[in-house]
């Protein structure tokens, strides 16, 4: 059978891959899924083109043909995913500013720095061996020093770790010097002006310089032996179908538990209620990843956290007990249902800002981190919250029903679940078919 598309999510454990037929019919561009398949991601075995392999045989089993295929896209978090530090200048400004930027992108940031870098900063960036070094500083026509001091200093360790600068704009000419011999990709401040974030231009960078290098890490050398079309990390490729369903739907929040984490994408501009309090700027596209809140490789941690109220009856040790990588009978259903149920409840509130009373007032308020507040989307995504049965349920949970000020999600939100388990391979997708994409995530979601 001839598909138009094969889109492939090769994760750290499973490699899952979407064959995807596109038909012109009278109201645009159908997308059609026509088969998926899985197997083990085959990283640790030298080759990821084996597990690719193997899912591909999967859905040809299961069609009783083989496939022809034009193109094969790929989002790919295994072999560590993205792994990023990130130097800049102030905590709360340029290095807030590169940080969303590299978590927007589909980054695992690793070591973040403020100012001048100090020998033991560069021993750690030697020891994590990152993907990408990103460097910031400064606003445009501000300070020079400081990014400049770090490049120098980085440049001297011959690293041969891709660099991207995304700092004062003053420094450029420096800057290609002092990388004159690396592999360096320069773009537009992430912090150009005080309160002013600029995160789109670096997320674009990143993603391109991630295309470009997926090659070197463990077992991915021969991937573009069968994947021909864009490549983007899974986080980045999830917060490519967030940003294309805002411009459709409107604000969204996108939540994926997972085993190991559990990832938030946000998509709105808040509301101007809140805006006008908003001490530093948030960007309108904003992902947070809780490394430590994961149902199954970090179910412990969410253990801890849990509360009587959140165990519907059942003792600690029984959940502990229950807990398993792919849940089959009743209790282990239970069991991950409310460590999923916690995870998502910890992490939107990490994700969202709040707001304070301002000392010695009884009317004025500031505000901190990002508004949800506008939200008319709450989506769930990946296999917590699309397998184990109660995903709405979890999600209706998660909106905030009183009347008083929060950033939280109010009660006018719809709950949508991506029932094809599709937004990552879309947003791959998207970057070479939109209308296709967009086909799918409707369908998906019900749209």
């Amino acid at each position: 059978m001839k598909v138009d598309y094969l889109i492939a999510e090769i994760g750290s454990t499973t490699t899952i891959v979407t064959a995807v037929n596109i038909a012109e019919e009278k109201g645009g561009l159908i997308s059609t899924i026509i088969g998926q398949g899985k197997a083990y991601t085959t990283v640790n075995d030298g080759d990821v083109t084996i597990g690719l392999s193997l899912a591909i045989d999967e859905i040809e089993k299961n069609l009783k043909e083989p496939l022809i295929y034009d193109k094969m896209l790929s989002a790919s978090s295994a072999a560590g995913g993205l792994k990023l530090t990130v130097h800049g200048l102030q905590l709360d400004m340029t290095v807030k500013a590169a940080k969303e930027a590299a978590l927007g992108a589909g980054g695992n940031i690793k070591m973040i720095t403020a100012g001048r870098l100090k020998r033991s900063d560069i021993e750690n960036i030697k020891k994590l061996s990152p993907n990408i070094i990103i460097i910031a500083g400064g606003t445009d026509y501000g300070e020079r020093d400081t990014a400049l001091y770090n490049a120098d200093l980085i440049s001297k360790e011959k690293l041969n770790i891709p660099i991207i600068y995304c700092g004062n704009k003053a420094n450029y000419e420096d800057i290609e010097y002092i990388f004159k011999d690396e592999e360096l990709y320069i773009t537009d401040n992430v912090y150009p002006r005080i309160d002013e974030l600029n995160v789109e231009p670096t997320r674009r960078i990143i993603q391109k310089a991630f295309e470009k290098n997926i090659t070197k890490a463990p077992g991915m050398a021969k991937i573009h032996q069968m994947v021909n079309g864009t490549i983007l990390p899974t986080p980045g490729a999830v917060m490519e179908s967030a940003k294309a369903l805002y411009g459709i739907i409107g604000d969204l929040v996108v939540i994926d538990v997972g085993g190991a984490t559990t990832d938030i994408h946000s998509a709105t501009e808040g509301s101007l209620e809140i805006t006008d309090i908003l001490v530093t700027p948030e960007p309108v596209f904003k992902r947070t990843v809780e490394g430590d809140l994961g149902i199954y490789i970090n179910s412990e941690n969410v253990i801890g956290l849990l509360e009587k109220n959140d165990i519907d009856g059942a003792s600690i040790d029984f959940i502990r007990d229950n807990i398993k990588p792919i849940p089959v009978s009743a209790d282990e259903f239970k069991c991950s249902k409310i460590l999923a149920g916690k995870a998502a409840n910890i992490a939107i509130k990490r994700h969202v800002g709040y707001i304070k009373r301002l000392y010695g007032s009884s009317d004025k308020y500031a505000a901190y981190g990002k508004d949800l507040s506008k939200v008319k989307y709450i989506i769930g995504t990946g296999g917590a919250l699309i397998k184990l049965g109660n995903g709405e349920q979890i999600l209706e949970s998660l909106i905030y029903k009183k009347d008083d000020l929060s950033m939280l999600p109010k009660n006018r939100v719809k709950i949508l679940i991506d029932k094809d388990y599709i937004m990552a391979s879309a947003g791959v997708l998207y970057r070479e078919n939109k209308e296709a994409a967009v086909s799918l995530l409707k369908k998906s979601l019900g749209i």
